[in-house]
């Protein structure tokens, strides 16, 4: 089988391909309105909501930036993985109830729809949807690099694409992307996440055996060769030391209550009741797949430290090098169609939340009205947004050698700054003000964005996310302190008490 492994590989990716086609053009075939373009009609399934929200979580940013991060700064980024676990829990107790009601009696189909009508305000959820925008070029384009990147791994390993490069993987990644996510809208997205959330599940394990197969002396002998080398780096705070853990803990902890590409799922299912599956669901799947960004990391540090294995260019190759050079060939084949399913998907969320923000909240919150035949307007949106997000991460990458997952971390932080005060406190906190919250999204914008495009360093190595979270929280709980709250609408003070 050995000698087949490339073949054996790229007929799995293909094969995917063509699936993500079929699919798309199913999904088309079903959507006819644009609430069925982005919450999928309110009608999914407990089991296919509960593997779709812990896929969208542990996506390019988990499988391709997650076991880098292991590879460059050891444990730090660890911690990520442990608290998400958690903030499931905290995503579930404070917002799956309410938001899931208030998609049904106001009509909502997106998150700034959520925010204007817990605030009264257009506002507040014109600002929303600027949010959305801005964090969906992050992390939309964490999900093309790393699914170029991937690509790039596979293809420049044979023969006949030999020194292929990043922007042509780009362009036939993104190609596929654009005509998955145009038919298909979120109802594409959530199916791949079902196939390839059981995928992952069995495959994370499978992954886990291998990499300690890969060490002579299995994990042990890895986390040797890591304390000869860097002590640090297999301490429980690894190299970037207790302050950034500790940031990184809050921010993924915390901030996954911020996410708009998960909380909007918790729009889709059936019925409330739903949820007390859809939460040990998400968790299950998420803590075993999560195992492949801890091991994979390690022992490919490990197999560098030793010599047995080539330094790698970045540490993002850590993952597609270890498929490719120790695991089995079927096991890398489909743990890549699953890793390449899990972007996609993702990136397909991304699309469709930004999408919405562009041609339904941002013209609501402008001409009070949203735009007339939404489902076309929709499409042409994706592609737009597609094709622009494309042009930032390959920015990024050759201008700053941006790694992917420290531009989906900045996505993320982005995310949550200006999403968890204002939706996760305000939908549990009767007090907050629209006024508290338009200016925390302003002042978190303009903290994150400021510090990106800067270089501004923060203290102690702490990510400039977690501070702008703080600051973000900070203000909104005073604002709404200091102003005088107005009465809430009858049916939103009736939610809020669920």
């Amino acid at each position: 089988m050995e000698a087949f492994r490339e073949p054996i590989i790229l007929a799995c990716i293909g094969v995917y391909f063509v699936i993500c086609i079929l699919v798309g053009i199913w999904a088309m075939r079903k959507t006819h309105s644009a609430s069925d373009f982005f919450i999928a009609g309110k009608g999914l399934g407990p089991v296919v909501v509960g593997l779709a929200v812990f896929s969208s979580t542990l996506s390019g940013f988990g499988f391709v930036g997650g076991p880098g991060l292991v590879y460059n700064m050891g444990m730090t980024s660890v911690w990520m993985v442990i608290v998400s676990t958690l903030g499931y829990a905290i995503v579930f107790y404070m917002l799956a109830k309410r938001m899931r009601v208030m998609a049904e009696i106001r009509d909502s189909i997106s998150l700034p729809d959520i925010v204007a009508a817990r605030y009264s305000s257009k506002a507040a959820g014109g600002w929303m949807a600027v949010v959305v925008i801005l964090g969906v070029l992050g992390y939309l384009a964490t999900q093309i690099l790393a699914m170029s990147t991937v690509l790039q791994s596979i293809l420049g390993n044979t023969e006949m694409f030999e020194g292929i490069s990043l922007i042509t993987c780009a362009a036939i990644s993104v190609s596929v992307l654009i005509f998955y996510a145009v038919t298909g809208g979120i109802l594409a997205s959530v199916y791949t996440d079902l196939v390839q959330g059981l995928i992952m599940m069995v495959c994370g394990l499978l992954v886990v055996v291998a990499a300690a197969m890969a060490v002579d002396g299995g994990f042990t002998a890895a986390s040797s060769s890591l304390l000869a080398d860097d002590p640090e780096a297999i301490m429980p705070f690894g190299s970037g030391g207790m302050f950034a853990a500790v940031a990184w803990a809050f921010m993924f902890g915390v901030g996954i209550a911020g996410q708009p590409h998960l909380i909007t799922k918790l729009m889709m299912n059936r019925t409330v009741k739903d949820t007390k599956v859809i939460l040990p669901l998400s968790i299950a799947g998420y803590a075993v797949a999560a195992m492949l960004w801890i091991s994979v990391g390690l022992v490919m540090r490990a197999l560098v430290l030793q010599g047995n294995h080539d330094p790698l260019g970045l540490p993002d190759d850590a993952a597609p090098e270890f498929l490719t050079a120790y695991a089995n060939p079927l096991l890398a084949g489909v743990v890549f169609a699953g890793l390449f399913a899990a972007i996609m998907s993702t990136a397909d969320g991304f699309l469709n939340i930004g999408a919405a923000a562009i041609i339904h909240d941002l013209p609501k919150a402008i001409r009070g009205k949203p735009l007339k035949n939404e489902l076309w307007w929709a499409r042409v949106a994706t592609v737009l947004l597609c094709l622009f997000a494309t042009g930032f991460a390959l920015y990024a990458r050759y201008n700053s050698g941006e790694l992917v997952a420290l531009l989906g971390a900045f996505g993320w932080g982005t995310f949550a700054a200006a999403i968890f005060p204002v939706v996760a406190l305000g939908l549990n906190w009767k007090r907050a003000t629209a006024n508290a919250a338009i200016f925390a999204i302003v002042l978190s914008l303009v903290f994150n964005f400021s510090v990106k495009l800067f270089g501004i360093a923060m203290p102690f190595g702490m990510d400039g996310g977690f501070i702008s979270m703080l600051v973000s929280m900070i203000a909104f709980i005073g604002i709404s302190y200091i102003e005088k709250p107005k009465p809430l609408q009858k049916d939103i003070d009736a939610i809020m008490d669920l």
